[in-house]
């Protein structure tokens, strides 16, 4: 993130969007801790994340638009680390909750980066999908980053535990990709049987 500033903050928020894995709730708070030491800007730091979220989020509107919502599921499940389950529960919120399920959907772990697809199949229009998504991701990334920065201001005590803050930060990314891993092992074991029950 030093080497690549301001924009790769925004890269981070935008591959974080199109990709679920990567954790916002790490790069972001990390974005924010930089900026509180004068090493990045904190308003390029919200500006950059914000258009970041919003451009990941117009991909899936668009794939969700060309595509209809089945095939584009049916697409993006084949990347690794990602299930359908993820995809069927942003279109189950986006079907409760309608045009603010885009705007909260933001705001909701799981929901964040995939509830643009639903709102791209159903052809919301653009504007109002593109309103509510600025807004959502501009609080949600603009809490992340103050979060961070308020803990830039122990400076001294960070920089005194530097080195178990390091080791906090690749266990948190490790056990992310663990628990991926495992939740997909698990359901391909559950799918197994059923799959050989099917076969003549």
């Amino acid at each position: 993130m030093n080497s690549l500033g301001e924009w790769g903050v925004g890269l981070f928020t935008l591959l974080e969007t199109v990709f679920p894995p990567i954790p916002s709730e790490i790069v972001l708070p990390l974005a924010g801790y930089l900026a509180q030491l004068g090493r990045l800007n904190m308003v390029l730091v919200v500006v950059l994340s914000t258009l970041g979220a919003y451009l990941g989020a117009l991909l899936l509107y668009a794939l969700g638009a060309a595509l209809g919502l089945e095939r584009s599921i049916r697409w993006l499940s084949r990347l690794p680390l990602v299930d359908r389950e993820d995809f069927t529960k942003a279109a189950d919120w986006f079907a409760r909750h309608g045009r603010t399920a885009v705007f909260f959907g933001r705001l909701v772990p799981g929901i964040r980066s995939l509830i643009s697809l639903p709102a791209g199949a159903e052809r919301m229009p653009l504007l109002t999908f593109s309103v509510f998504t600025l807004a959502g991701s501009l609080l949600w990334n603009g809490l992340l980053i103050g979060l961070g920065a308020l803990l830039g201001t122990q400076y001294e005590l960070i920089d005194r535990y530097s080195e178990v803050l390091n080791y906090a930060v690749y266990a948190a990314l490790a056990g992310v990709v663990v628990w991926l891993v495992v939740r997909r092992v698990r359901r391909l074991i559950r799918t197994r049987p059923d799959r050989a029950g099917r076969m003549p």
